[in-house]
Order: structure tokens, then sequence, then C-alpha cells
């Protein structure tokens, strides 16, 4: 038997928990877990189903939207695992972690390629025999930097994008190509200390935490549905680089936090947030 992860977001309505499970009860479909949550604010309803069974999937999607209110957003996904492509600068830190849980079964992922705009994160990447594409962005145009880096993703066919310190930003063009399908790490806890050097930000307001944020990349800088945030303790003491020190190790495992949540289906994106079961 397969197993699948049913994605329900619509208006919401009364009896549509009843509406939904009953479908699946028609197809005999085994619930393995169920979580919703209503955005009063919204008045909209989120679902996300574990299942287990035999589907025709066209048939259950039918059912499906008979009983919900009109404009609904129904999918159901395979639980098989992920292709990524991760996009890298020079920093090897997030990198290195994803790579290592990958190998040990930490993430239920398949790492297709790494994508660099410079070559010094081959040597690691080679440790780990996944192909390394080094593709320099200097004396090209943006835009013809991002067309020969579109060119080489293309071939892996990814489901996911991750920028695991990929240290330029993407023009809109190549965002619309993987809608809330790009991953980011951000040096910061957003939506505090936007762009460039944020521990120099940090450090300068004299900060008591500091943290960092993952999240989806959209068309406005830093400010796409955040995924995963988390913060450590700082104080007087530290200088701008003992954040960035300290802040090396909240952003890999951020990072890695909010790729398994992405990985196992368990995050709706809904306008410029997420809801995250």
């Amino acid at each position: 038997m397969e197993r699948k992860v049913l994605i329900t977001d619509c208006a919401d309505a009364q009896g549509l928990i009843t509406k939904i499970t009953g479908v699946c009860f028609k197809h005999h479909l085994n619930i393995i877990k169920n979580s919703e949550f209503v955005d009063n604010a919204q008045g909209r309803f989120f679902m996300r189903t574990e299942l287990e069974g035999d589907f025709n999937d066209a048939l259950i999607l039918s059912d499906i939207d008979e009983v919900l209110p009109e404009s609904s957003h129904v999918k159901l996904v395979n639980t098989a695992k992920k292709r990524v492509v991760i996009l890298v600068t020079k920093e090897a830190h997030c990198l290195g972690d994803i790579l290592m849980k990958a190998y040990y079964g930490g993430l239920d992922i398949e790492i297709a390629a790494i994508v660099s705009n410079y070559d010094s994160l081959k040597p690691l990447t080679d440790k780990f025999d996944i192909p390394f594409h080094y593709i320099s962005h200097e004396g090209v145009s943006r835009l013809e930097h991002e067309k020969m880096m579109s060119k080489v993703i293309d071939k892996y066919q990814p489901d996911y994008l991750v920028l695991a310190k990929f240290m330029r930003i993407l023009t809109p063009e190549f965002v619309e190509q993987f809608p809330n399908r790009i991953i980011n790490i951000h040096h910061s806890f957003l939506p505090a200390f936007i762009g460039a050097a944020p521990y120099r930000q940090a450090w300068e307001r004299g900060v008591k935490i500091i943290g960092a944020t993952a999240h989806f990349v959209n068309n406005c800088l830093d400010e796409g549905p955040i995924i995963k945030q988390d913060v450590i303790p700082v104080d007087h003491s530290y200088s701008a680089e003992d954040l960035a020190r300290c802040g090396r190790d909240v952003e890999k495992s951020v990072l890695s936090k909010a790729l398994q949540l992405v990985l196992h289906e368990e995050v709706i994106v809904y306008g410029n947030k997420t809801v995250v079961f």
C-alpha cells in the first residue's frame, strides 16, 4: 500500500473535517495522522492528512472538490524522497550540515547537485560524490549568470532549490520559475536586520538575542513566507565576529529543521504566511 499526504486549504465552513474524512473512508483509505488549523481572521481552513491505501488520485480529488466550498485548494502528495539542488557561495557550515545529515539518514533527501558561483566548496562536495557545478558570476550580467545556472538546474528537475548561504540576490525572472520552491537561510531573526551584514547591525544595536530564519524566497528581499526560526542568547561582551560565529550554529540548525518540515509536506503557504503542522 502507498502512503500519501492530502493537503486542504479552503474557506472555513461547518463540517469540513467530517466531509473530507468521509471521502477518505469512501475510498478505503486509512488515516495515519490528521492535523487542522483555522485562521479565524481570514476565515480560512487548513488540514494535513496522512493516508495509507490504494489511491486513485483523480477520483479522490474530484470527490473532495465536490464537498468543499468554491475556490478550494487541494493536493495529494506522494511521500517519496524529494530531490533538491543546493546553491552555495563560500561558507561551508550549512552545506556541510545538510550533506552529513543526508548521508547518515537524518534528512530524507536526495541531493542531486551543488551549484556555486565559487569553486571553494568543491572539495567538500567531492567527499560525498555529488556533482558540483562551478558557474562564475564574474564578467557576466546577473541575468546571464542565472540563465547559466538555470540550464544546469533544469537537467536535475529538482523539487526544491536550497540556498545554503548563497550570497546573491535572485531576480524575479529566476524566482518565478520556482514558486514557493526556493528555501533560503537568512542570518537574522527576520524581520529584523534585513539585507547585508546583519550581525554587524545586531552588534551595533546591542541585541541580547541573535537568530536565524528559514523562509521561502519571493521577489521582496528577505520577506518571503517564514518556515522556521530560532534564537540564542548573547550579551554585551560579544563582538560582531563572536555573534557571527555563534550565529552559524543557529543557521545550520534552522535550515535543516525547515528542510525536514518542507520535505514531509508539513508546510502550507498562503499569502505571505505559512501554516506549519
